[in-house]
């Protein structure tokens, strides 16, 4: 019998613990991987609920994704089940495993910081980097 992932939807918890990426992120943050996928380090279209990408960010994201050597690839939906965010007290730190063509899951991770405004999140993309 083949395994199956199990859909459920993960709330957004202020737990100091670390634990899942809530669903409500997951299509943004999916949305910020696509464009470096694209080589758009920078977010230059812009993307709702991020925050603009500095050049200096932008520069640095680039260049330890074109260091690692290998061509990143959309986020599949088994990217959640390794990903993970934690509460700060002011905001969360998400970190997102993302995938390769050569390998699937690499040990390239892209790190963000999450603040809550209002109803809404607003997403800041700190680095990509291998922990």
């Amino acid at each position: 019998m083949a395994s199956r992932t199990v859909q459920h939807t993960v709330p957004v918890s202020r737990n100091e613990v670390e634990g899942p990426v809530p669903t409500r992120w997951r299509p943004t943050l999916a949305t910020i991987v696509a464009a470096f996928v694209r080589h758009d380090y920078g977010l230059q279209d812009g993307i709702d609920g991020v925050a603009p990408v500095s050049a200096e960010t932008a520069g640095h994201v680039r260049d330890y994704v074109e260091d690692y050597g290998e061509t990143l690839v959309a986020l599949p939906e088994a990217s959640w089940d390794s990903s993970v965010c934690i509460w700060y007290g002011k905001h969360w730190d998400a970190m997102v495993d993302l995938w390769t063509e050569g390998e699937g899951r690499s040990d390239l991770v892209l790190s963000v910081r999450v603040y809550p405004r209002g109803e809404d999140y607003l997403i800041e993309v700190d680095m990509v980097y291998v922990p």
